[in-house]
């Protein structure tokens, strides 16, 4: 009971930071399709996946390393030499990363932003200032520096598009300055100098960190390899304008995926710390059956709501064809987000091999769908191939995890594929009467898969 009120809370502090700013983010989208035509959102778009892509190869992960090393620190010598071992190799691989990127782009004549390298460096150093705050438990500085970091950035990603005539390139410009200034918070607000010491470097340790975070690299890249390829192919065979459109289908799946995000940050402490204490099989299963609810009832409810905001957000006439592609990566995510779930389990035991091994299976049978499917049905060979590549994840992972743990099958099958058929029907069926009753539909199913949950909250709320 403790694990889980400290997982709740954790997740609750997180979200408080997050939600709000990512709301208005996600509203900032009627600005960006208004300001910005399709091949302008389409690559900026581009740039940051690609930017996202190379970003686990400069710092091999080890920040995630740092993280899932400091919960077991004993004492305080022992975690000054793997935030010292972290902080020294990522700056020295982020230093060589930055010159070879550049010659690459000037050797090859490559058209790009000239903003290109400091937005790699901000998101390098941003990434490792949050793996450190989360080390070190301090999980209400990581959710009100993360709520300063989205304010700065959707003012100035206002500021900037509204104000000038900088479009992609002020797009690029917020995050940097935001991810920069959130950084030298950081590093003061933890009197950074103090856990820096040359001379603790560990080579044991060190190799014992490589071996952990090496394997994640793939992991890290699960959505961005499927997204990177989607982008690429899309690009090259039907041009960035029609990027553009798919961009737009994704910033509806991800709302699912950034609350569930909030939820992923908390876990991997959460069932990391559970191997320590009493039966955390018990524990991984009542987490894991009310998350399924809970991201399911998202799921659908997601796509039922779409019908009724789709055309308040979305202002370009050229932006129109993303609604049909929303249903498939929204259920893309629901899978993507399971697995992450069974991949939380296994970065507990220290069994990153089996994470970075099915991601990149996953990746390759998205290429390989999208490559073959791409000429024949267009925008929809990505959305394919993203949802079966998912599928793939999570069904390969579930039958993994069996060797650790043995998690509890659904008992509402029936239920929810009915639930899910008559969603997709409304969805497609431009039938307003239709839509609404499939989303009162939808509400009942949420309530009643997740009517534990709901009645907990309500006993505290009359009791209070």
């Amino acid at each position: 009971m403790r694990q889980e009120k400290e997982l709740i809370k954790n997740t609750f502090i997180i979200a408080l930071g997050k939600f709000s700013t990512q709301i208005v983010s996600f509203l900032l989208v009627s600005l960006y399709t208004a300001k910005l035509t399709t091949e302008e959102f389409g690559s900026y778009d581009l740039i940051t996946t690609i930017i996202t892509f190379i970003t686990p190869f400069i710092t091999l992960t080890l920040e995630e390393s740092m993280f899932r090393f400091l919960i077991d620190a004993k004492s305080k010598k022992e975690e000054k030499t793997i935030i010292t071992q972290t902080v020294v190799t990522i700056l020295t691989t982020l230093s060589v990363a930055c010159i070879i990127i550049f010659l690459v782009l000037t050797i090859f004549s490559i058209k790009t932003t000239k903003l290109f390298v400091p937005y790699v460096i901000a998101v390098v150093l941003m990434a490792l200032m949050n793996a450190l705050v989360r080390g070190l438990g301090k999980i209400k500085l990581y959710s009100l520096s993360n709520f300063i970091l989205s304010v700065i950035t959707i003012v100035l990603n206002v500021v900037l598009i509204l104000g000038t005539n900088l479009k992609v390139d002020g797009l690029l410009l917020s995050v940097i300055i935001a991810n920069l200034i959130m950084v030298v918070f950081l590093a003061v607000r933890l009197h950074l100098r103090k856990f820096i010491d040359i001379k603790l470097v560990n080579k044991r340790m060190m190799k014992e960190m490589l071996c952990y975070s090496i394997p994640l690299i793939p992991h890290s890249l699960s959505w961005t390899i499927i997204n990177l390829s989607d982008r690429i192919i899309i690009t090259s065979a039907l041009g960035t304008s029609s990027n553009g459109i798919y961009a737009v289908s994704n910033k509806f799946p991800t709302i699912i995926n950034t609350v569930y995000n909030y939820f992923a940050i908390a876990w991997k402490e959460s069932a990391a710390k559970a191997l320590h204490e009493g039966d955390s099989n018990k524990y991984y299963n009542k987490i894991y059956t009310s998350l399924r609810n809970m991201v399911y009832s998202a799921t659908v409810g997601v796509i039922a709501v779409v019908p009724f905001i789709f055309g308040l957000l979305i202002k370009g006439q050229g932006f129109q064809e993303a609604f049909l592609y929303i249903p498939i990566l929204v259920f893309s995510v629901y899978f993507s987000n399971m697995a992450s779930f069974y991949g939380g389990i296994f970065s507990a035991y220290k069994n990153t091999k089996i994470i970075g091994s099915t991601t990149l299976v996953a990746a390759i049978i998205n290429l390989v769908i999208n490559i073959f499917l791409i000429k024949a049905i267009g925008i929809y060979a990505a959305a394919f191939s993203t949802l079966v590549s998912s599928v793939f994840l999570y069904i390969y992972r579930k039958n993994k995890m069996k060797e650790l743990v043995k998690l509890r099958r659904s008992k509402d099958l029936s239920f929810t594929i009915l639930i899910t058929l008559i969603v997709f029907l409304a969805y497609y069926s431009n039938n307003v009467l239709f839509q609404a009753i499939s989303l009162l539909f939808t509400c009942i199913y949420a309530l009643m898969m997740n009517k534990s949950i709901v009645r907990g909250f309500l006993e505290k709320f009359i009791r209070r």
